[in-house]
């Protein structure tokens, strides 16, 4: 909300004094319609003017907590109006049940005329009410003027406290309207838990330089959602007495736990206890339990010298909202609670209201609903497995075709008799074999690629290399090479057992050799150790006879032009 100048027909104070009675029969209005819970103690009243005065606090001796007499609203007729809640000399406008009350408080003005000597009128206002902290989460301590600084005092933890704010400017032009950033108007925030205030306005050079437009400083507390600052607020606030602010409020200066072995403890029943967090403040405040309303500081038996029969927060009736319990169902009001019945002629099933005797419907209806829903999901996952294994098929038929499959078949029946023991395998065997090619049953690697130990179905313990490329333009020479190697029949040389040609790249099977290479042998200290020369020559020579069985021996020479240890085995 903006503020008004009091120069129109309308100034701040009547515009609030307006919006607060529409307000309040606004709220009046919906309060006739509600449950009326107690709010103050038997035989006190519990309003002054339009504005409810809830216990602890009272209107007069007997009314309010005996232990603090901060919480004594006068109600007087003081400035003309009639029912005036008063806090010390400041206004009241609203008392929560949730531990806030808001006040009207003085606007500190500090002027002067255009000589610089200053006026009469300037004002430092206080107030001291030790039950009370100002809110930090609802107000904030503004400053307004081109000449002006301003201190905001007070008790902080025990000790005095001060935090100060400063506003200059030489003229309008580099006022920003909304802005309160220190041209014309600074602002601060307050510290939490502060009591005990008082606050005053002060000027450098009397506006002696700025009288034209600023004659007055200006320092107040306000509600942070009631303020927007504007450069008329420069002149106009003179006007503006008072301003809205928030207090908060709680209960001694003890916590919960300490309170409720007192005899002063104040919740009353079906309430709870919780202690002011973030320190705003010492002392606890009290909230009726979740199904009760009402005023939870009053409880049975005698309060502060009066009788009282009955606690301040009542059972709710839930079942005054028709929302409570929708369809063909009725409201069960419960203490602190309720629950949702159905209608005569209706049952619960599933937490739905079904006619009698449909049970055995609902239970059909869901019971095939649920087998529905499984067979859908069965049938989808045979459908995304089916689509997934045909797809595989597909790839292996793919490479087998592209690897020779189709031509090492017909050489194969082709050489029928020679080629018995020669086997085309699949990928699962070979799988199965190797352990899904487990790195434990790796026997070498090189640029050539990798060989793996595999045992077949049959036990028979085999070496299995899976290249790593391969040329398809080799590929009618790569199966002449696997009909011929398979022919090859040589005490000396690896026997080759088939391959698998339903890989990107084609796998061989080999005859598996247990003791290793002739490289391992010859360089390996301990080993070359039992390498006679007789052994070594004896070696040498049968690897000439195997060479020379390769060139010369076979169908088809094979010559082998890269001769090394490492591709030798000792059997």
């Amino acid at each position: 909300m903006l503020f008004w100048e009091s120069s129109g027909a309308m100034g701040f104070h009547s515009m609030l004094v307006l919006v607060t009675w529409v307000g309040v029969m606004l709220t009046a209005i919906m309060a006739a319609a509600a449950i009326a819970y107690p709010l103050a103690l038997p035989n006190c009243s519990d309003s002054c003017g339009d504005v409810k005065i809830p216990y602890p606090f009272g209107t007069s001796e007997g009314c309010y907590r005996k232990e603090s007499r901060d919480f004594f609203i006068n109600c007087s007729k003081s400035y003309g109006q009639p029912d005036q809640p008063m806090t010390g000399n400041l206004p009241v406008t609203n008392i929560s049940i949730e531990g806030e009350m808001d006040i009207m408080m003085y606007n500190a003005i500090n002027c002067y005329n255009q000589s610089g000597t200053p006026l009469s009128n300037n004002t430092e206002p206080w107030l001291q009410v030790p039950s009370f902290t100002v809110s930090v989460t609802k107000n904030k301590f503004v400053a307004v003027g081109c000449d002006t600084y301003a201190y905001l005092n007070g008790i902080l933890n025990g000790k005095g406290f001060s935090i100060g704010c400063l506003s200059r400017c030489n003229d309008t032009s580099n006022i920003v309207d909304g802005s309160c950033s220190g041209i014309g108007c600074c602002q601060i925030d307050i510290p939490e838990g502060l009591t005990d205030i008082d606050f005053a306005a002060y000027s450098f050079k009397n506006h002696s330089y700025v009288w034209s437009f600023n004659p007055c400083s200006f320092a107040f507390i306000i509600q942070k959602d009631e303020f927007s600052f504007s450069s008329a607020y420069l002149t106009s606030l003179q006007n503006n007495e008072t301003f809205p602010m928030v207090l908060d409020w709680a209960i001694g200066n003890e916590t919960c736990k300490v309170a409720q072995n007192k005899g002063n403890y104040i919740c009353g029943g079906n309430s709870t206890c919780s202690d002011l967090k973030n320190g705003s403040g010492p002392g606890y405040r009290c909230k009726c339990k979740k199904g009760y309303d009402g005023n939870p500081y009053l409880k049975d038996g005698c309060q502060d010298g009066n009788p009282y029969l009955k606690d301040g927060c009542q059972d709710i009736d839930e079942c005054n909202d028709k929302s409570k319990c929708p369809g063909k169902q009725i409201c069960v009001n419960e203490v602190g609670s309720y629950h949702c019945s159905c209608i005569k002629g209706y049952h619960k099933v599933e937490e739905v209201c079904v006619p009698r005797g449909s049970s055995l419907t609902i239970y059909l209806a869901v019971g095939i609903s649920i087998i529905s829903l499984l067979v859908l999901l069965l049938g989808c996952s045979w459908i995304y497995y089916g689509l997934k294994k045909r797809k595989i098929i597909k790839l292996k038929e793919k490479f087998f075709h592209q690897n020779g499959g189709l031509l090492l078949k017909q050489q194969l029946s082709n050489h029928q008799k020679s080629m018995e023991t020669t086997k085309i395998f699949t990928t699962e065997e070979l799988k199965k074999a190797t352990n899904n090619y487990d790195e434990s049953r790796v026997l070498g690697q090189g640029g050539y690629g990798t060989v793996y130990r595999g045992v077949l179905s049959d036990n028979t313990v085999v070496a299995i290399k899976k290249s790593k490329i391969g040329d398809q333009s080799q590929i009618e020479q790569f199966i002449n090479e696997m009909i011929v190697l398979t022919q090859i029949n040589h005490r000396n040389v690896v026997k080759l057992f088939g391959c698998c040609l339903e890989t990107e790249v084609p796998l061989l099977v080999y005859e598996f050799i247990t003791n290793g290479t002739l490289s391992n042998h010859v360089h390996d200290k301990s080993l070359s150790s039992l390498l006679s020369w007789e052994k070594r020559l004896k070696i040498a020579t049968e690897i000439a006879g195997a060479l020379a069985y390769l060139h010369s021996s076979t169908s088809m020479s094979i010559i082998h032009r890269d001769v090394k240890t490492a591709e030798y085995t000792i059997g």
